[in-house]
């Protein structure tokens, strides 16, 4: 039933439409029809007319549903209604986003009933209640919030919080400016707060994982939670005994039963952490599209939905039903390193509970089991993800970063950088990581912030001391020798060869998924793969003295001088005094770099927190530190060449350094894989703290990443991104645009837009079938264009209009009106008016003519970050294109021209 605020002439009219009409609304029905529109509904809406929904006003009374671990990126208060016709014949689907543990969820997701929101609600921000009263109706402040798989209107949350900082400043008196103060300074304590966090959790993970890696070789009898380095610390001692002496031997002898003690120790903390990650399960229906979400090279890739122009209505129920049935996509959110869905997320997409708080607690205790297990993984990759937790779970201190998408990716991108800080004992590089791979929107302000966030974190690691060498990383080595000219020639056959060997990582590691992960027991029991792997790692890497060791203890071993002051160095054979001990070493670095290599290209993506970065570097610092003894092989051979005469007299074994080519082939592999540039060359640089390599660096990183591309296009999370239906518009590489705007707008469908020429009253039977055929188009966070008499005046997006149906009292006979109607009386009784859709309608949609050239439409989606484009012909409504149709002509264009 009408409310007041549209007595009498609503509701009069109202009934004459219900009496004129026979029938329910049909699919693609306009509305009622009059002989002529009223006078007094064709002038364009006011927009201080609308009038904003009051917040008690919730979706649902209650939800029913726990919180899980996919709760959301952005707070919501219920429940969906919406049904689509989905592909497993069903024709009354409930379109929840996921299913957890075969327990359905809520789909507007909630915080409401979160502990962790009821814990720091004492703590948060509550004062934007007089402040939204400012914002008007146009973007009303409770405007729902983001779905699952859909993209951040950042139009939208910029505006409203550009009426929050107005409101904020109007008052003047002296509380006033002390919220001015206290507003401006929680970007800060919040970048402050995630350093913190960031650098504590690092730090346990760091302690917890050198211990729990010593158990598999045995225990420190002095303190349990020792481990030996730190239970022996100047060498083998008594303190510590092996399994094989514990046991005396049994049933094995002491070196066999050492062996099986080792590989059975390996396969319990692979599996443990691996039964730890499939808790965070999480079951896609097939109608959204998905193929993977947790590193899976094996899953075959989806091509985006565009908007294509047959008639949705022409599908008989039959035709539907037949169709074939498309398998769920089933993914896991602490499996992998989840870098690339930070940066997908960072770009505005929404995956809820992928930083939930479940996910930061499954992936850290998992992350540290995984690392311990011995496997070829690390835990650099997953710092990110988990860093990136920390900064969304904060964000709900505060309400102006709680409550605005846009504002709460400022946090999470210094909280990204943050995670690599930790990870390499790099500020620098982890500010420089932020802007060149995962952040999408990094202004000034950001960029200072994500560095105080950086620095932070450094700094709490600095006091934690987690390696007892009052040092942040483990592999900070120190090069007191310069390099010679002669040696460029020698760098830059390592930077070949590393960006060939990233490359050829990813080739391989995709070929491998998808002959072995196509195994149906593999495909159905990811624990059973996470064995065979911990199984073949413990057989072959027990008896190599490479790749026994951790994967950060091995580079740095590898990366590091000869010293024999260095108490961190094992005894590898790596430091050869005559030319004669030079060819044992290059054997056994030769083995282990094809063992390492092999291990890494099975570990990566199976269901663990694993990360990539760190192995790839080994596996690139054995093959540099193979070049590096080549190249000091030849100057002691011949020691009379007058190119390096003067490095040859240098004793005792030349100039020549082994582990700087090993640390530059670690980032030039990394660079191969990853394709980051100046962040590896900032990185490796505070890795060694000398000037003087810096230009090797860059070099090597440099010809590795042109390799790189000539050999394989796309970085292993480019290729994880392409692989999915992620509305991802690659900011750093535009695509030459010959076209315009007319080439992918489809034409205009009358199921598409809502018609009010005649009448600004329209059935909701009629909004719910749009609704639903724009989510069987995959727009679930598309809109409905508002046309009179050809004329855009307005739009509704797809969320909002979904809030608005399902507050509707009676769907079914209810009429909606979407414009706004003078009223005679005037009184409100307070309560809003559940038919009246106008507080939903933005009256001013971006719309470009549709001669635009596509060069136009692409700065207005990457820039402005819109959902949608409304195109217009001589200014009448012509149509609208979707981000997701944009993207799949970009990615169709870029085929046809052979880049991918």
């Amino acid at each position: 039933m009408a409310g007041k605020r549209h007595a009498p002439r609503y509701r009069d009219l109202r009934d004459s439409v219900e009496f004129e009409r026979e029938s329910p609304a049909q699919d693609g029905d306009e509305g009622p029809s009059t002989s002529e529109p009223s006078n007094y509904f064709s002038g364009p809406p006011s927009p201080t007319s609308f009038r904003r929904l009051p917040r008690n006003m919730n979706r649902r009374p209650s939800n029913p549903d726990p919180p899980d671990e996919r709760t959301a990126l952005l707070a919501g208060t219920s429940r969906s209604r919406i049904r689509i016709h989905s592909s497993h014949g069903s024709p009354h689907l409930s379109r929840n986003q996921s299913y957890v543990d075969s327990i359905r969820s809520t789909r507007h997701h909630s915080r409401a009933n979160s502990w962790g929101q009821r814990l720091i609600h004492a703590l948060a921000d509550r004062q934007d209640a007089s402040m939204s009263e400012s914002k008007g109706s146009v973007f009303p402040d409770d405007r729902v919030w983001y779905d699952q798989f859909t993209s951040t209107d950042w139009v939208h949350d910029s505006i409203a919080d550009a009426y929050r900082v107005k409101a904020l400043r109007s008052r003047k008196d002296f509380w006033g400016r002390v919220y001015v103060l206290w507003d401006g300074a929680q970007g800060w304590i919040l970048s402050a707060l995630v350093g913190f966090i960031v650098a504590v959790l690092a730090y346990a993970v760091n302690i917890s994982e050198a211990t729990a890696f010593d158990y598999k070789d045995g225990y420190c009898t002095r303190h349990w939670y020792l481990s030996e380095k730190e239970c022996c610390p100047l060498g083998p001692c008594t303190d510590w005994r092996d399994w094989g002496e514990v046991l005396d031997g049994f049933p094995f002898g002491e070196k066999w039963t050492d062996y099986a003690v080792y590989i059975v120790a390996v396969i319990t903390l692979a599996s443990l952490s691996c039964l730890l990650t499939l808790t965070t399960k999480t079951v896609v229906p097939s109608a959204y599209q998905l193929s993977t979400l947790d590193e899976n090279l094996a899953a075959p890739p989806v091509p985006l939905q565009g908007d294509n122009e047959t008639d949705e209505t022409s599908v008989s129920p039959r035709q539907a039903r037949e169709a074939p049935v498309t398998p769920p996509m089933i993914y896991y959110s602490a499996a992998g390193s989840g870098v690339a869905e930070v940066r997908v997320i960072l770009s505005g997409f929404v995956l809820h509970g992928f930083l939930g708080l479940k996910t930061l607690v499954i992936k850290s205790l998992g992350l540290v089991l995984s690392v311990a297990s011995g496997l070829s993984l690390g835990k650099e990759g997953p710092y990110v993800h988990i860093a990136t937790c920390v900064g969304n779970i904060a964000c709900r201190v505060f309400s102006k970063y709680d409550r605005n998408d846009a504002k709460r990716r400022e946090v999470l991108s210094a909280a990204a950088a943050a995670g690599v800080a930790v990870a390499f004992g790099a500020p620098l590089g982890g500010v420089l990581f932020g802007l060149e791979e995962v952040a999408y929107f990094f202004p000034a302000k950001t960029l200072f912030r994500t560095f105080f966030c950086c620095i932070t974190a450094a700094l709490t690691l600095k006091f934690l001391n987690p390696y007892g060498t009052h040092k942040i990383v483990m592999f900070q080595v120190r090069y007191v020798v310069d390099w010679e000219y002669f040696e460029l020639g020698s760098f830059i056959l390592v930077g070949v060869l590393g960006g060939a060997a990233g490359a050829l990582f990813i080739k391989a590691s995709r070929r491998w998924a998808k002959t072995f992960r196509k195994i149906p027991a593999i495909k159905t029991f990811p624990l059973l793969e996470v064995v065979l792997v911990g199984l073949v790692t413990g057989l072959i890497g027990y008896w190599n003295v490479f790749t026994k060791l951790p994967v950060a203890k091995l580079l740095y071993n590898l990366a590091a001088p000869c010293d024999d002051r260095d108490n961190n160095l094992e005894d590898l054979g790596l430091c050869p005094d005559t030319i004669d001990e030079i060819p044992p070493a290059l054997l056994s670095l030769f083995v282990a770099f094809l063992i390492k290599g092999f291990l890494t290209i099975i570990t990566f993506g199976i269901k663990v927190p694993a990360g990539i970065y760190v192995p790839s570097m080994v596996v690139g610092g054995l093959m540099g530190r193979l070049i590096g003894h080549c190249v000091q092989w030849s100057v002691m051979a011949f020691p009379e060449w007058g190119i390096w005469s003067n490095c040859a007299k240098m004793s005792p074994t030349t100039c020549i350094q082994p582990g700087v080519y090993g640390l530059i082939a670690a980032g030039s592999t990394m660079c191969g894989v990853t394709r980051l540039s100046v962040t590896l060359a900032v990185i490796l640089f505070e890795l060694t703290g000398s000037l003087d390599y810096v230009l090797p660096f860059s070099l090597a990183i440099l010809i590795a990443k042109w390799t790189a591309d000539a050999i394989e296009p796309l970085s292993i999370y480019d290729l994880l991104t392409e692989m999915n239906s992620y509305p991802f518009l690659n900011n750093k590489h535009k695509p030459i645009f010959t076209s315009d705007l007319a080439d992918i707008v489809p034409r205009v469908r009358k199921e598409r837009i809502i018609d009010i020429t005649n009448s600004p009253v329209v059935p909701a039977s009629s909004l719910r079938t749009k609704l639903e055929l724009l989510h069987k188009a995959g727009e679930l966070d598309g809109g409905l264009p508002i046309v009179r008499d050809e004329i855009l005046v307005g739009l509704i997006p797809a969320p909002d209009l979904e809030y608005a149906l399902d507050n509707l009292p009676n769907e079914g006979s209810g009429l909606c009106l979407m414009a706004n109607v003078p009223s005679i009386d005037d009184s409100d009784d307070g309560l809003p008016d559940p038919s009246d859709f106008t507080p939903f309608i933005d009256p001013a949609p971006v719309a470009l003519d549709i001669r635009s050239p596509m060069d136009l439409v692409y700065e207005c989606f990457v820039k402005l970050g819109l959902r949608y484009v409304c195109v217009l012909r001589d200014g009448r409504y012509a149509g609208m294109t979707h981000k997701k149709t944009f993207v799949k002509y970009i990615r169709e264009l870029e085929e046809k021209e052979g880049n991918i």
